[in-house]
């Protein structure tokens, strides 16, 4: 696994997310109550940017057909058919910085 730079832990509040690219792959990076999280930014329905779509605490709602997504596992949490996970990474924070484990 190689850890790649995300940015500053300041860089997102509490209760924000943003996409960034790492190795070629939209990563969704998310701060809820100072935990951060990354997932995998594209849902595996008809391939929408999930940084486009709701946060509702660790729940991420797709902006096209409304999948929720669990973002501390990567899991489909409901939708009305099975759809494979996007993923997770692992995050880790050392001193202000943010690297993802890719």
């Amino acid at each position: 696994m190689a850890k790649v730079l995300v940015g500053k832990r300041s860089d997102i509040q509490e209760g924000e997310f943003t996409n960034v690219i790492v190795g070629g792959r939209q990563i969704l990076i998310a701060n809820i109550r100072g935990r951060y999280f990354a997932t995998g930014n594209i849902c595996t329905h008809e391939g929408a940017e999930l940084h486009e779509g709701e946060l509702h605490d660790k729940e991420l709602t797709c902006p096209l057909h409304g999948a929720k997504w669990d973002l501390s596992t990567g899991q489909l949490n409901s939708f009305h058919e099975f759809l494979e996970s996007i993923g997770s990474y692992r995050i880790l924070i050392e001193d202000d910085t943010l690297f993802v484990e890719i």
